[in-house]
């Protein structure tokens, strides 16, 4: 890692964090069971004190906990950020009552949380949801059965991580019809209310993913985060802080991938001398770093606008995201094969990484949504000169 952007301090923690992740992590990570929450996982984590720092970092310090950990151990990392990204909007838009209850056990890891955003027609489209939230007595909004206001949630959820086994859902949910990202409301949803249900899904990447059924779930007031009809505010300011993340996450496998690679290729014997002699091969070995380190610079810099409260956070957090998660991809393509039939055995690590790899380009925001994301605000800052 360079120490271009950060201070020596810095780069002390995040080689403690990649020895944690190696050393107490990966083994938990490799008892779990694909597709399964990792209960036991997210209770170290806890133990570690990294699940509290999801709640009192800025979005540099989430980035280099998101790019060591992966560099060791992805379970751990995912784990840790599926946590932050399902408890996150309760600590920044929940009420005394909902932080208090649910943010010291999402800390412990001994409750699960999810990020239910997306439907199965409403994934890139946000805006476009049709989860409906209607009111509890039909006809009368704003009534207040059992005592409190309310309503009944009704409609699916469908890849959402962490499903169906969370213990609580950030549901986003139409309050408003027609009236698009402007009639959303956020949800803090527990998983034991009646109507509640869920099936896993059997998918590439091997952490957690489910879907949701909503038959008339009740909630009330007390349920609301944020505002109703400002829920796609809560959804946008989650998913600006995680963005660049993400590209950290992407960042940490492409640095496992070039480091792997690094080392087959100086010790592997090829054509009379070693691969990493060969013109071609170390040719490629120099681009993968390149890129790496590129994108490395630019989660950095998108990381360092958040904490700064710089006006042009959408942008960066989408330049680094499609950058970085493009940059993992193809780094680990490379890396694949560099190595030759071994990376495709059951098992190795890039095997595993590239597995991994592939659904980054796609969550929080597939990569052709970050391209509209950066083409809106260039377009609009050149409307506002």
């Amino acid at each position: 890692m360079t120490a271009f952007s950060l201070e020596p301090a810095q780069l002390a923690w995040c080689a403690e964090l990649r020895a944690l992740a190696a050393e107490r992590l990966r083994p938990l990570a490799g008892k779990g069971e694909p597709g399964r929450v990792n209960r036991a996982l997210l209770a170290e984590l806890g133990a570690l004190g990294l699940l509290p720092r999801l709640f009192t970092s800025g979005a540099l310090e989430l980035c280099l906990m998101r790019e060591s950990l992966a560099h060791a151990c992805t379970e751990a990392e995912t784990a840790l950020a599926l946590q932050g990204l399902g408890a996150h909007p309760i600590h920044a838009h929940g009420t005394d009552a909902q932080r208090a209850h649910w943010l010291p056990r999402v800390a412990a890891g001994t409750a699960v949380a999810a990020f239910a955003l997306t439907e199965p027609a409403a994934g890139s489209d946000a805006a476009a949801l049709s989860l409906t939230a209607t009111p509890a007595t039909p006809g009368a909004p704003g009534a207040r059965p059992d005592g409190a206001d309310g309503w009944r949630l009704s409609g699916e959820k469908c890849w959402i991580s962490h499903a169906p086994e969370a213990d609580f859902y950030t549901v986003f949910a139409r309050t408003t019809p027609s009236a698009g990202a402007r009639g959303v409301t956020a949800f803090l949803v527990p998983a034991d209310r009646p109507g509640l249900t869920g099936t896993a899904l059997d998918m590439l990447s091997p952490h957690p993913i489910g879907a949701l059924a909503f038959d008339a779930v009740p909630v009330t007031a007390d349920d609301v985060l944020g505002e109703v009809d400002r829920g796609f505010r809560v959804a946008m300011d989650t998913l600006n802080l995680f963005r660049p993340s993400v590209g950290a996450f992407a960042v940490g496998m492409a640095q496992a991938a070039l480091d792997a690679t690094l080392g087959h290729t100086t010790r592997r014997d090829a054509f009379g001398g070693k691969l990493k002699d060969l013109q071609s091969v170390a040719h490629q070995v120099a681009e993968m770093a390149l890129r790496t380190e590129s994108a490395r610079l630019m989660v950095y810099a998108a990381a360092t606008a958040y904490d700064e409260g710089a006006p042009d956070v959408p942008r960066r957090s989408a330049m680094a995201k499609l950058l970085a998660t493009e940059t993992a991809q193809y780094v680990v393509d490379r890396a694949v094969q560099l190595h030759g039939a071994r990376a495709l055995q059951r098992g190795h690590l890039l095997e595993h990484l590239y597995r991994e790899v592939r659904a980054p380009r796609i969550y929080e925001g597939a990569s052709e949504v970050q391209r509209s994301i950066i083409a809106k605000e260039l377009y609009k800052n050149l409307e506002d000169r």
